[in-house]
């Protein structure tokens, strides 16, 4: 049985990746804020701060909700100036490579 494995092809990051990471960046000068201090602040790494701002990272809500109130802004004011950004889907997922399992049924009586 052959597997058929996808090379890592280097994508684009997605246009609300790297808007979203220039809005964290224009905050964080706002406020007079290294990534250093920012990532210490909301409990990640400094290089972890540096992917987000260059829209490589994808955040979790719950990082991004850290990372809002290190820079003393909710959510919502974070999202707000992305309105005109474009939620299209961006590039080619890879495929799952693995082949599901049998299944066996059975009754029990």
């Amino acid at each position: 049985m052959s597997v058929k494995r996808f090379a890592s092809v280097p994508t684009k990051p997605a246009p609300i990746s790297v808007a979203l990471g220039a809005r964290i960046k224009q905050r964080r000068h706002e406020v007079e804020k290294s990534q250093e201090t920012l990532a210490f602040e909301a409990h990640v790494d400094r290089t972890y701060i540096s992917s987000i701002e260059r829209g490589v990272a994808n955040p979790s809500i719950e990082t991004l909700a850290n990372i809002c109130y290190a820079l003393n802004v909710t959510l919502a004011e974070l999202f707000e100036p992305l309105g005109d950004v474009s939620l299209a889907p961006t590039g080619e997922r890879r495929a799952n490579a693995a082949t599901p399992p049998q299944i066996k049924r059975t009754r029990f009586r």
